[in-house]
């Protein structure tokens, strides 16, 4: 008897955990595959992206280069965001508006597409992990209650006790625990795989942050100069 056969001699209940977890597998694995295509480039694309931009001579030109080899666009908002910050500066210089301290500012504005990043770079993991850690559970809860309605099931018959009355309902349950654990395996392993690819990624984007910050608003670097001199003081 396969186990399609299996679930259409289940009752409601095992026919809703069933269905359950086939929804979770499809939810999983389109997580999986739209992942897999978001850093199908891994942290290659971030070295050759952050490469392409240090080789650039213009601000205008590294957006180019960048955005040849930055097919997830992760290191794009960063040069974006620096581009901003410059042109802000120009724009401010001599106001108020401009009196702030460049790094401040272009912090700001680097923190800002680091998080964009890192929130495109994390979606999924959320519902892979929880698909992997309730998936077991949910295959357990309908072997439950399988063997306990063939146990009800069986004691209502009479005949007396044989294999042939049982093997069917609690094989019946029994599919439900390797469904859950069908479910649960590829969406663990996901998981881990992605987390780890996402880790390097976090990590060279984390150092080229560090870097546009060093080179174009190093420390101790001077602020803007006043809209005009201040009078000095008389006696």
């Amino acid at each position: 008897m396969s186990a399609l056969e299996l679930l259409t001699h289940g009752d409601a209940f095992s026919r809703g955990v069933a269905a359950l977890l086939l929804a979770m597998s499809v939810a999983s694995w389109v997580a999986i595959l739209w992942k897999a295509w978001l850093l199908r480039g891994g942290t290659r694309d971030v070295l050759r992206s952050t490469a392409a931009f240090w080789q650039a001579r213009t601000l205008d030109d590294a957006r180019r280069r960048v955005a040849s080899f930055d097919r997830a666009g992760l290191v794009g908002p960063a040069v974006a965001a620096l581009g901003q910050v410059a042109a802000d500066a120009r724009e401010t210089q001599g106001t108020l508006a401009g009196q702030g301290a460049l790094s401040q500012r272009l912090t700001r504005a680097l923190r800002d597409a680091l998080h964009g990043a890192l929130r495109r770079l994390s979606s999924g993991q959320i519902l892979l992990a929880t698909v992997g850690a309730t998936a077991p559970f949910v295959g357990l809860l309908g072997t439950v209650w399988g063997i306990h309605r063939a146990l009800a099931t069986i004691a209502v018959q009479t005949g007396g006790f044989t294999i042939d009355k049982v093997a069917g309902p609690v094989g019946e349950a029994l599919v439900m625990t390797a469904f859950g654990l069908a479910v649960a395996i590829p969406a663990v392993l996901a998981y881990n795989v992605f987390g780890r690819v996402i880790g390097r990624i976090e990590a060279e984007l984390e150092g080229f942050a560090h870097d546009l910050l060093a080179v174009f608003a190093p420390e101790g670097a001077p602020p803007p100069p006043p809209a005009r001199p201040m009078p000095a003081a008389t006696a």
